[in-house]
């Protein structure tokens, strides 16, 4: 059986669509002994049968929503801390517009149930405007970023690359991590990566049976039974293209990216994160890593593990409207953010069908003049319309078999938010 992720396409999709199409997980290749007694404290052992029964239903959409505010309760985690001065969001109510969608006027009641949302955010000129809570999340739960981790780890090269850790984009990528010489990334730059051009062959398609594809083996290894690093495969991984040739949207990419990121500063990417970016940047609470085995021998999912709450979430999104700075505070290189954020369009076919075209780990979602997006599986959005000084956070559960119409509808009432009373902003754009 064959079967085609719908656009953002992360490795966690596998397991949704394991519920969707009734597929047997035991046609997987069985590499793990069975589970071994408990352990003591500070000891690790293999998942449960009980456990790896959760994580393959972790996108099952009846219990969805539950899921993805809880991923510290199915998966090994690493910590990402705040620090002792928090970066304070003001409060500013304001009205929202109502939006057309299928040749319909509908309200943000509409819009909330028929999206799937769990949280919701608006700011608009550094003040929060609207801020919703669903399905007895609050303030303080911690949300699944799934995709929106790669622009994270986008944000963390830069300021690699600001203290000379990284000397150029343009590098080698085995210049970082040599244990790729040899293999589909041998010959391939950061910057091909970062820009999802790499080359390697890999498809971010879930193919379950007999024959199962490469990323439905990296996913239940790596993710589900903790017996593989997910960057591994990326040693034997061939190549199917020039590097830089064709967009291919890979989430292998952004491992080898964290891969790299961690050889560089000789740092995990929870360190890294919250001394480079979590505190600085003024972050609430703790976020958090899922990883892909316990410490000492997992590693974080730097394409796809990331959490944390609906307004840490927002204060990314502020960082970038704002070329990197909080208050006077430069926490991303003002250079990195406009980089980063250049989209290239899709100038062929690719093995994505939304969006308009892709920067570094960062999407182009619609035609808004000059907006970005972090976009993650299951509809999760750090939206920024730099002309009007918004950003937009949605944090929802998209069932897989409609995922398509839900990302339209969204889109559509993003622009909607992003225009509503908003005059061009002349300065503060990156």
């Amino acid at each position: 059986m064959t079967t085609q992720r719908y656009g953002v396409g992360l490795a966690l999709a596998a397991v949704a669509l394991l519920f969707a199409q009734g597929c047997q997980t035991s046609q997987l290749p069985q590499r793990m002994e069975t589970p071994g007694a408990a352990t003591s404290p500070g000891e690790h052992s293999p998942p449960t049968p009980t456990m790896l029964a959760l994580r393959r239903n972790l996108l099952n959409p009846e219990v969805e929503s539950l899921f993805l505010r809880n991923m510290d309760e199915l998966f090994e985690t690493r910590t990402v801390t705040h620090g002792r001065e928090v970066f304070e969001l003001s409060s500013s109510a304001a009205p929202l517009p109502t939006y057309e969608f299928q040749g319909q006027t509908r309200s943000y009641a509409d819009f909330a149930e028929r999206t799937n949302t769990n949280a919701f955010l608006i700011v608009r000129d550094g003040r929060i405007t609207f801020e919703d809570y669903r399905n007895r999340s609050t303030a303080e739960t911690r949300f699944a970023s799934f995709s929106m981790a790669k622009s994270v780890t986008s944000i963390l090269i830069g300021i690699a690359i600001e203290r000379g850790l990284i000397a150029s984009i343009d590098d080698p990528v085995v210049n970082y991590v040599p244990e790729l010489r040899g293999s589909g990334y041998d010959g391939v730059s950061l910057r091909n990566i970062l820009q999802m051009r790499s080359g390697v062959a890999y498809e971010e398609r879930y193919d379950f049976g007999a024959n199962p594809s490469l990323a439905a083996i990296i996913h239940e290894q790596a993710v589900v039974r903790n017996i593989e690093r997910f960057a591994d495969r990326a040693r034997t991984v061939t190549r199917a293209a020039e590097p830089g040739a064709r967009f291919n949207y890979a989430t292998l990419d952004t491992a080898v990216l964290g891969w790299a990121l961690e050889n560089a500063a000789h740092r995990s990417m929870a360190d890294l994160t919250s001394e480079w970016l979590w505190k600085p940047a003024g972050m609430e609470r703790d976020g958090f890593w899922i990883a892909d085995g316990p410490v000492g021998v997992g590693r974080e999912l730097s394409g796809m593990g990331f959490n944390a709450t609906l307004r840490d979430y927002a204060r990314i999104g502020l960082l970038m409207l704002n070329g990197g700075k909080v208050d006077e505070r430069q926490v991303i290189p003002p250079d990195w953010v406009r980089q980063s954020t250049q989209m290239t369009a899709f100038d062929g076919p690719s093995n994505v069908n939304f969006g308009v075209g892709y920067g570094f780990q960062w999407w182009q979602v619609d035609d808004n003049p000059g907006a970005f997006s972090a976009v993650g599986l299951a509809g999760q959005f750090i939206y920024v319309a730099p002309q009007s000084r918004t950003v937009i956070v949605k944090l929802s559960y998209f069932p897989v078999a409609n995922e398509g119409p839900m990302m339209a509808e969204t889109l559509a009432f993003f622009r909607a938010v992003a225009n509503h009373n908003a005059s061009p902003a002349t300065t503060g754009t990156p």
